[in-house]
């Protein structure tokens, strides 16, 4: 697997994860919105842990920065 998301990328999904995974926690958000927001919870955690997103293959992005010599 090649990376596909940059650092920048990375850490606004974990944000986004933290928020959703707080919410649920806190019971804000319940019932089948709960389980929705916890299971893409746990998806951008995933990715951005392996810096690996499959919907950007498809699509053709990259934001993983390249280092040029």
């Amino acid at each position: 697997m090649k990376k596909n998301m940059g650092n920048t990328d990375r850490i606004i999904r974990l944000v986004i994860a933290g928020v959703l995974a707080f919410l649920w926690f806190q019971n804000i958000i319940t019932d089948t919105w709960g389980i929705v927001a916890l299971v893409v919870a746990a998806v951008f955690a995933l990715t951005s842990l392996v810096s690996f997103c499959p919907l950007y293959t498809l699509f053709g992005i990259n934001t993983c920065s390249t280092k040029t010599k």
